[in-house]
């Protein structure tokens, strides 16, 4: 019996479904034999014709579930493998079972999915090294500027702003005498110097750089992530669970991504909670950044986007994407999946 399965194996899908009907079709002649040598005087009752009608169903019904079956659980294999390939898991392989009809299917895919990630891995370390050279030209002159100006921004507008503030939380004494004319132009003033200054600090905190060098990402962001969301009074959480050191150069991207990301939400969200999550899946790099804004609707994401372009430019030199999902008055969520490849790859098998 053994060698039989094992013969049925080694055909192709085509007449391995042959070898299916041929046994429903055994199945019926052999209904059909049982009526005509047990039930022969008794063939010309409208129920035991029925009965024989309702066993031959039944037996191709039974062989056709059991092939349906045994494609169908092929078919999903597959499936399953082409949704994780296009979700950026280029690692994924689908195991083949020796002389199986679906080997060469399998083979096929898994060879285009080996050849994919080769090139994406190729993409993303042209894309890391461009973004590097990108970086070495620029940054040094950009973050120079920035210091100037947020060593400027801090000596004089600034201290302006806070005596702004001291004089108008002073005036209400000065002003005793009026207290009805004064009261509303007092607190005006005082909302006014409040928020300005809130934004200045903002606004120094932005230009002021965040270097990565001789850091990881979890060092910068540890040491960033809590002033920054303090300085825009946001209750921030962060969670960085990652394997290993990250490339240079996706660590650069990924920070810029995620400083653009915040900026966002400081801007435009109206936010008073923010957790951000970087976490090391296997096969990709996933980043969360979450808000409890205002949110928006899709329909106005084109014409509001937020520097999701920038965002999406960035990702995508490492050979991933952006993707934002946002409701109004439920907040907004920005996913980045990121490509990972092991240095080494290995397992060739099932290829």
């Amino acid at each position: 019996m053994r060698l039989v399965l094992r013969r049925i194996r080694e055909f192709n899908m085509k007449w391995r479904l042959m070898v299916y009907f041929f046994t429903a079709s055994l199945l019926a002649v052999a209904c059909v034999w049982v009526a005509f040598q047990y039930y022969r005087d008794q063939l010309t009752r409208g129920d035991v014709q029925l009965g024989v009608f309702a066993a031959i169903v039944c037996a191709g019904q039974v062989v056709g579930y059991i092939a349906a079956k045994w494609m169908q659980r092929k078919i999903d294999l597959l499936h399953v493998a082409i949704i994780e390939l296009s979700k950026g898991n280029f690692t994924n392989r689908i195991p083949i079972e020796p002389n199986d009809p679906f080997q060469q299917i399998f083979s096929e895919y898994n060879r285009m999915a080996r050849s994919l990630g080769d090139r994406m891995q190729l993409l993303q370390k042209l894309g890391g090294d461009k973004a590097l050279a990108e970086y070495a030209s620029t940054e040094a002159a950009v973050m120079e500027e920035r210091r100037r100006l947020a060593r400027d921004l801090h000596d004089t507008v600034s201290q302006e702003l806070f005596a702004m503030h001291m004089s108008a939380s002073s005036l209400p004494k000065v002003l005793e005498r009026n207290p009805d004319a004064a009261a509303g132009l007092m607190d005006q003033l005082i909302r006014m110097s409040h928020h300005a200054q809130k934004q200045m600090r903002g606004l120094i905190a932005q230009l002021r750089p965040i270097e990565l060098h001789d850091k990881s990402l979890q060092e910068a962001l540890d040491m960033w992530f809590p002033e920054y969301c303090r300085t825009n009074e946001l209750q921030g959480q962060l969670d960085v669970n990652v394997n290993g050191e990250l490339p240079e150069a996706m660590e650069q991207q990924l920070f810029l991504i995620i400083q653009e990301s915040m900026a966002n939400i400081v801007k435009h969200a109206s936010a008073t909670q923010v957790t951000l999550q970087l976490q090391d899946h296997g096969h990709q790099y996933v980043l969360l950044v979450l808000d409890n804004g205002k949110g928006f609707a899709k329909s106005d994401l084109p014409s509001a986007s937020h520097g999701l372009s920038t965002m999406r430019e960035r990702a995508q030199k490492l050979g991933g994407d952006v993707e934002i999902v946002s409701r109004i008055g439920s907040g907004t969520t920005v996913r980045v999946r990121i490509p990972k490849f092991p240095d080494n790859e290995t397992e060739r098998t099932n290829e």
